[in-house]
């Protein structure tokens, strides 16, 4: 740069931008009709400086006439992108989607569905109008959670979805720990309402601690895991909140509604079975 500005002081030297482009048309087989697109590479020129050789240019230099800080980082800017530029040109195009994430989304969440209906059916089978509760209690569980992670903007996951299956199996285990709870006090003579009461009061210490000690662990695997590890210990951790409410306030309201204000000689299951 030194030996061509030193002999041509007082000429004009230009700074040339040139872009390497490519343009796609489509093509149109005239025997089969498919259509395909080719690229054609062009190269696109423009003229970004003019100025005067004032000096032999060295190691620095200085351009005058510009009219302002802006045009000047401009021009800056535009030196920089064109050092050392080499072209590119289009060979192969390919776009790859998330066929296999979308894959794996869809069993995670035929996973819930079959979970769900076998806790379903358990519930049913096993406890009888209890079970309906029970049922009841566990969709309004589910729908909290999915609830809660969507205020949060948590995305869903393959180990998020593994959560929310654990999840479904856990928020029974409370009912279960209560209805057998109440099949015990039957059998030791208590009347309907009281074997209720003693049921859902004895099995809440049991219950809270065994869901207590599983929400330390969520907690722990949330604050030393990375990653999946942490997307699962988010959705169980809101599990096990949403499974204590679902166990302990709707299920006991809706037992409370059904039997507490009136007499009767079965709460729905034999206690003898």
């Amino acid at each position: 740069m030194n030996r061509a500005t030193r002999t041509n002081i007082g000429r004009n030297m230009a700074v040339l931008f040139i872009e390497h482009k490519s343009e796609d048309t489509v093509v149109v087989d005239p025997e089969t009709g498919e259509e395909t697109i080719e690229r054609e590479p062009y190269v696109e020129r423009g003229l970004i400086s003019l100025a005067t050789i004032q000096s032999a240019l060295g190691n620095s230099f200085r351009i005058t006439g510009l009219d302002s800080p802006t045009e000047a980082a401009e021009l800056a800017l535009l030196l920089r992108s064109g050092s050392l530029a080499a072209p590119i040109y289009f060979v192969q195009e390919r776009t790859i989607g998330p066929s296999l994430g979308a894959e794996n989304i869809e069993r995670g969440l035929l996973s819930v569905q079959i979970g769900l209906l076998l806790v379903v059916l358990f519930m049913l089978v096993r406890y009888k109008v209890f079970g309906v509760f029970a049922n009841i209690a566990l969709a309004l569980n589910l729908t909290l959670l999915v609830a809660v992670m969507s205020m949060l903007g948590a995305t869903l996951t393959l180990p998020g979805i593994a959560g929310i299956v654990l999840t479904l199996g856990m928020a029974v285990d409370a009912n279960v720990l209560i209805f057998e709870r109440i099949r015990e006090e039957l059998r030791n003579g208590m009347s309907v309402q009281q074997a209720i009461q003693a049921g859902y009061e004895r099995a809440f210490s049991s219950i809270v601690d065994a869901n207590i000690t599983t929400l330390l662990v969520a907690v722990i695997l949330f604050s030393i895991g990375t990653g999946p590890v942490k997307g699962f210990a988010v959705t169980l951790s809101i599990g096990i909140l949403t499974s204590l409410f679902t166990a302990l306030m709707v299920t006991r309201a809706m037992v409370n509604l059904v039997y507490g204000s009136k007499p009767v000689k079965s709460c729905g299951f034999n206690p003898h079975a």
